[in-house]
């Protein structure tokens, strides 16, 4: 199974680099992981909502750019279903049992995802009603996905 991170933008700070190499590591363990880091649009300080959806249809191209066509495609946004770890692991297990030998996960700008992107995804993936800084979101995503793979080899790391 192959997993595609593809999210926004690079990580600036060390600690957030150093905590997604390593779940990328572990993840190498189950499957064969990627990220994909294209860079956001350039927004003005205050941008208006028509500046924010054109920024966010040009990332959706960025993105689209990214995704193998027959791979399953998970979008994180606030407004999509949560799931337990079980859950999820369950998703992705559905997922490879269904044909699909890779999954992306879409993360987004500070703005989100482009809504015609969110759409066209299989799932909807929100990881809490409350918001997150982009790149602990990232740490917290790449953490629930080794934890998936874990509880779907039966690994020790999920009790």
């Amino acid at each position: 199974m192959n997993i595609n991170f593809i999210a926004m933008g690079k990580l600036k700070e060390s600690w957030y680099r150093e905590a997604c190499a390593e779940y990328l590591k572990r993840l190498g363990a189950y499957v064969t992981p990627r990220v994909s880091e294209p860079a956001p649009v350039d927004l003005p300080q205050k941008p208006s909502p028509a500046q924010i959806e054109a920024a966010l249809r040009q990332e959706a191209v960025k993105i689209r750019e990214q995704i193998k066509p027959g791979s399953f495609t998970v979008a994180m946004c606030i407004e999509g279903k949560t799931l337990s770890s079980e859950q999820l692991a369950q998703k992705l297990e559905t997922a490879a049992g269904q044909g699909f030998s890779t999954v992306n996960f879409l993360v987004g700008s500070s703005f989100g995802l482009d809504e015609e992107l969110k759409k066209q995804a299989d799932l909807r993936l929100s990881m809490s009603p409350m918001t997150f800084p982009h790149s602990l979101a990232r740490v917290m995503l790449m953490e629930q996905v080794y934890r998936a793979y874990s509880i779907i080899n039966n690994g020790k790391y999920h009790k």
